[in-house]
C-alpha cells in the first residue's frame, strides 16, 4: 500500500511558479487533520502522539471519548490547483497550550478555515481572536459529528459572533468533496476581498 503512494503526485510539476499557504485550525478534536488528510493530494505530513492521561486532566474530551492520538506540531498537505499553482495546507494543534505555535504558522498565510463543533462553539473564540489580531481573513466550516445539535446559520453566526462577510458553511471533514466546498468558500471570499481592495485603490 504505501509503494502506491510514491507516484508521480509526489512531486510538484515544473511548470508550478506559485504556492499559496492556507491554515485549517480550531480547537482541540474538531477534525483539522481528517480536514488535511481528505484535501491532500500526497500522504499529509501528520505529527501526531498518543494522548497521556496527563493529557486528559487539560484536554476537553467532550464528544471524543475513543480519541487516542492528537497534533503536537502541525499537519501538512499539499493540493495543486492548475499547472502553475499550489496549495499548502497547514493544519494547527487545537490545544491552547500551543497558541505561540498558531501565532508563528499565520506568517505568509492568505487566510484559514476555521473548523468548529457545535457541542463546543465556545472554544472556537481564542482561535479566531488569533486570527483577527493578525488581520488574517478565514471561513468557517462547522464539521457535523454524530449526535452533534444542529443549529440554523443565524444562531451559529449569533454565537460565533461572525461579520455578516464572514463565510459560514458545514463539511464532513472526510469527505473530500464536502471538504473542498468549504476551501472553496475560503477562497471565493479571499477573491472577494481582493477585488473590493482593488477597486478601492482605483
Amino acid at each position: 500500500m504505501d509503494s502506491a503512494l510514491v507516484s508521480d503526485a509526489a512531486y510538484l510539476p515544473s511548470t508550478v511558479r506559485v504556492a499559496a499557504k492556507i491554515l485549517v485550525v480550531g480547537h482541540f478534536a474538531v477534525g483539522k487533520t481528517t480536514f488535511v488528510g481528505s484535501l491532500s493530494e500526497i500522504r499529509p505530513l501528520r505529527t501526531e502522539e498518543t494522548m497521556t492521561q496527563a493529557g486528559a486532566l487539560i484536554d476537553d474530551l467532550r464528544g471524543t471519548e475513543d480519541k487516542t492520538t492528537t497534533t503536537v506540531a502541525m499537519d501538512f498537505g499539499r493540493l495543486t490547483l492548475s499547472d502553475s499553482l499550489v496549495l499548502y495546507l497547514f493544519g494547527t494543534p487545537g490545544q491552547r497550550r500551543f497558541t505561540r505555535l498558531w501565532h508563528d504558522m499565520t506568517v505568509g498565510a492568505l487566510g484559514a478555515v476555521v473548523l468548529a463543533d457545535t457541542r463546543r462553539l465556545e472554544q472556537s473564540f481564542p482561535v479566531m481572536a488569533v486570527l483577527e489580531e493578525h488581520g488574517l481573513p478565514y471561513a468557517v466550516a462547522v464539521n457535523h459529528f454524530e449526535g452533534a445539535p444542529l443549529f440554523a446559520e443565524p444562531e451559529v453566526r449569533e454565537a460565533l459572533d461572525l461579520l455578516p462577510e464572514t463565510p459560514l458553511v458545514t463539511c464532513d471533514a472526510r469527505d473530500e468533496l464536502s471538504s473542498t466546498h468549504a476551501l472553496i468558500a475560503l477562497v471565493e471570499y479571499l477573491q472577494a476581498r481582493q477585488t473590493r481592495s482593488s477597486q478601492e485603490i482605483v
